[in-house]
């Protein structure tokens, strides 16, 4: 099995990969738009990115393509919809990089409080500044709103405690009683944690549902000279309402994510946001901690092994929840050669599709047990000739899905 990997990654996750049998072939410096070449130069059988944008052409450079791993926990540079429409899994790894996120929310609080960054410049440049800097209003006590609630989430909770910080949450998951148990404080929506917190961290998904989730109307909500944290991606921010927010309310952002980065390691990087004093960033590292890349590396090879050996694709993201199945035949059949050809057969006949099978060998290999979800009901004529057409099946039997004969 061919695995190419596209993206920086920890020596003990390609290590593990030839331990597995697989050649791989790491180009870690590849650029986005040179992708669709170099797969379809390699024709790999598993993609490995971190960052790097898979585009359709990209998925469709390669004949042997059937497995995406993102080394992390977004999906968002993947395009999920082509790669489903070729019959591509895509596979993550969440929760392996949760802390070195959480850690990193926590770092850009402190910033934002102590004005950590402004103090390292004037010191660079000769200049002490106690009577300004000494001016901070501090973290214990105040209230700190989590919208979104995930592993990430629950791990910012658990360090904001540990400060001495009352939490407040909006997930879209989350209920009374779990907010209970977890100690925090439930919100029913994200505009009331920007009313009620002193700072607010953001860590959901990018989605089209996400998309300027901290829009004008958010940031007003806000109380004036609260803090802003965003670690999650880009588009969920408003980046020019934020920028107005800053100015005229005072508002401190630390952001670890923008729209429009660079696609690489390295480039040039222009935003208008990050020029306004108040506004503390980093360069999209909230994963990037020897830890969490290791984590990750080790996820990584499960899923190759799994794949390798099962056909399974732990975390796969773009396996259909559920079909358009209406009805499940039950095939028991002699394990012989061309017992399910027939089945398909005659089914095909019937413009009837199969939208799911399982076949399950008892022991001793002699005989098996087919499960085949179908879009529609067969006939009666269509059973007949299912149950008559090959003398190695046992019985054939239908029901709908909701158990009902």
């Amino acid at each position: 099995m061919k695995v190419l990997v596209a993206d920086k990654f920890e020596k003990v996750g390609i290590d593990g990969l030839k331990d597995l049998g697989c050649t791989v072939v790491s180009e870690p410096e590849v650029k986005s738009d040179a992708l669709p070449e170099l797969i379809g130069r390699i024709d790999p059988h598993i993609l490995i990115v971190r960052s790097k944008k898979v585009n359709a052409d990209a998925l469709r450079a390669g004949t042997a393509l059937t497995l995406v791993i993102r080394a992390g926990a977004g999906i968002d540079t993947i395009d999920v919809a082509s790669a489903s429409a070729l019959g591509v899994f895509v596979s993550n790894c969440p929760a392996k990089n949760s802390i070195a996120v959480a850690e990193l929310v926590l770092g850009l609080l402190l910033a934002c409080d102590r004005r950590i960054p402004d103090q390292v410049v004037e010191l660079r440049e000769g200049k002490w500044n106690k009577a300004s800097y000494s001016k901070a209003r501090g973290l214990y006590g105040r209230t700190l709103g989590i919208v979104g609630l995930g592993q990430i989430g629950r791990e910012v909770a658990l360090r904001a405690r540990a400060f001495g910080m009352r939490v407040m949450a909006w997930s879209r998951s989350l209920t009374h009683e779990e907010a209970e148990r977890l100690g925090i404080t439930y919100a029913q929506t994200p505009l009331e944690v920007a009313r009620d917190a002193d700072a607010v961290t953001i860590n959901v998904a990018a989605n089209t549902d996400t998309r300027n989730l901290v829009d004008a109307e958010f940031l007003a909500a806000m109380k004036p000279g609260a803090y802003l944290i965003n670690t999650a991606r880009g588009s969920v921010i408003d980046e020019a309402a934020l920028a107005q927010a800053v100015r005229d309310k005072g508002i401190r952002a630390g952001l670890d994510v923008f729209q429009n980065e660079p696609t690489g390691g390295k480039g040039e990087f222009s935003n208008a946001l990050v020029q306004i004093p108040g506004v503390y960033g980093t360069h999209h590292v909230g994963a990037s901690t020897d830890q969490a890349q290791v984590a990750i590396a080790h996820e990584v090879i499960r899923i190759v092994q799994s794949f390798q050996t099962t056909g399974e694709v732990p975390n796969a993201v773009n396996r259909l929840a559920r079909s358009s199945a209406t009805h499940v035949l039950t095939i028991r059949h002699r394990n012989r050669p061309g017992v399910l050809a027939h089945v398909f057969g005659v089914l095909a006949g019937a413009s009837i599709n199969v939208e799911e099978v399982e076949n399950i060998i008892y022991h001793g290999a002699q005989a098996t047990l087919a499960r085949i979800h179908l879009d529609g009901c067969p006939e009666g004529t269509t059973l007949t000739q299912i149950r008559e057409g090959n003398p190695d099946i046992i019985s054939a039997d239908l029901s709908e899905l909701n158990g009902r004969k």
